[in-house]
């Protein structure tokens, strides 16, 4: 594996998967820039060397060439961004001349990647498709799929990935491609950003280490709990998984989310925390309303007293109080999961209150804060702390993955 500090650009064309899979607005607008921001220290690194970059990403989920899914809606902001001319292939496969062409300090940014069913490898069928139909096409995909990845890697002497949202995917631009590069191949800064967040947090982390894992099912983090019992001293369990754990003690709930399939493995977590010495913190009371909405009734119980008709969407002050106490003196931090339905006002001051309390630890303590997970970075960017922790990741089930201890094969590709 070669590193991009080192390896030496001048001359060479680098392709380089991004991860520009980036929201936008009914005008084609860029309503959220952070992913192209954080490639372009890696893009420049290329230039500045006096090398060249192809670029390429998929956008949305297309089936198919779609006009709205197209990276030339992007290509004024990375432009923006980069502070550079951005050359554009209309199609992946057909860039032969415009790659050959490249000098030093251009860029070439290629059609979005997933307009070919070839970079997941997964054949489009119609609804009604027969089973041998089905069978013939998956046979085609995988067949062309080769074709597809030997045509990308023909543009390029090197290649980059710096996609680390995508690397938990075995694509043909995240994974296939790297066999291409065997002595050329390596990981841009993102990748190693993330890679390196998660060793501190999973492997270097110094104690006391505290998870927080919030989202509303049990079933959807079992693997990461599971995995956190043998590293962390404290683990809070928050959102609407809480009352799964609540009611397989016994506690009334009332209408709170619930998976009563879950009670076993619930206990069975309780019971290997205590064994391991973890300290499991649940919600002492809670933020209680009598529907799912903005306008609902609200008051604060014990988590464990809920009336029948009321559901538990938030966590209430003693939690609150609690939870802050724990992270204060904590000197790992990893936050996966809001605390409730941070979404709506009435129910989002728990989950506000633990990016205050992560940020105050980051910043008065010195601790190393992890944000992983969708929508823990939607909080704590939209509380306004997204400044006062250490790392926030851009790879949401690839961050997952990580956790329970995963391999992914976008790091996998470029390791072996």
């Amino acid at each position: 594996m070669k590193s991009i500090d080192t390896y030496k650009f001048e001359g060479k064309k680098a392709i380089i998967r991004v991860d520009f899979n980036v929201p936008l607005d009914e005008n084609f607008v860029v309503t959220d820039a952070t992913r192209i921001k954080m490639a372009i220290p890696t893009i420049k690194k290329v230039l500045a060397e006096g090398g060249s970059a192809i670029l390429m990403s998929h956008l949305g989920r297309p089936k198919g060439v779609t006009a709205k899914f197209s990276l030339k809606h992007i290509i004024y902001k990375i432009e923006e961004l980069l502070g550079a001319k951005i050359k554009f292939a209309d199609d992946c496969q057909t860039a032969d001349k415009q790659a050959q062409e490249l000098k030093p300090g251009e860029v070439l940014l290629l059609e979005n990647l997933r307009f070919y069913a070839e970079e997941e490898g997964k054949p489009r069928l119609a609804e009604d498709a027969t089973e041998t139909e089905k069978a013939a096409a998956k046979v085609a995909v995988k067949t062309n799929q080769k074709e597809f990845v030997k045509k990308l890697a023909s543009y390029a002497d090197c290649y980059i990935n710096d996609a680390f949202g995508t690397a938990h995917r075995a694509h043909a631009s995240t994974a296939l491609i790297a066999d291409y590069f065997p002595a050329d191949k390596m990981f841009g800064y993102i990748m190693l950003n993330e890679i390196k967040a998660v060793d501190n947090v999973m492997r270097n982390s110094e104690k006391p280490f505290t998870a927080i894992v919030g989202g509303s099912k049990v079933s959807t983090k079992i693997t990461i709990i599971e995995n956190l019992l043998d590293k962390v001293d404290n683990l809070i369990l928050g959102g609407g998984m809480t009352f799964t754990f609540i009611a397989a003690e016994g506690g009334k709930i009332g209408s709170s989310i619930c998976e009563t399939e879950m009670f076993d493995v619930a206990k069975t977590i309780v019971k290997k925390a205590k064994e391991k010495g973890v300290k499991i913190f649940l919600a002492e009371d809670s933020v209680v309303a009598d529907k799912f909405a903005p306008d609902a009734n609200t008051k604060i119980v014990d988590s464990d007293k809920i009336e029948d008709g009321w559901q538990g969407l938030d966590i209430g002050p003693k939690a609150i109080a609690q939870f802050a106490d724990v992270i204060a003196n904590s000197k790992t931090v990893l936050w996966n999961g809001p605390a409730g339905v941070f979404e709506m006002e009435a129910f989002s001051a728990g989950s506000k209150a633990i990016a205050k309390a992560i940020a105050d630890a980051t910043t008065n303590n010195g601790a190393f804060s992890l944000i992983g997970g969708g929508d823990s970075v939607a909080c704590i960017n939209q509380f306004g702390y997204a400044d006062k922790v250490c790392y926030i990741s851009t790879g949401g089930g690839a961050m997952l993955e990580c956790l329970e201890g995963k391999v992914l094969p976008g790091i996998a590709a470029i390791q072996k």
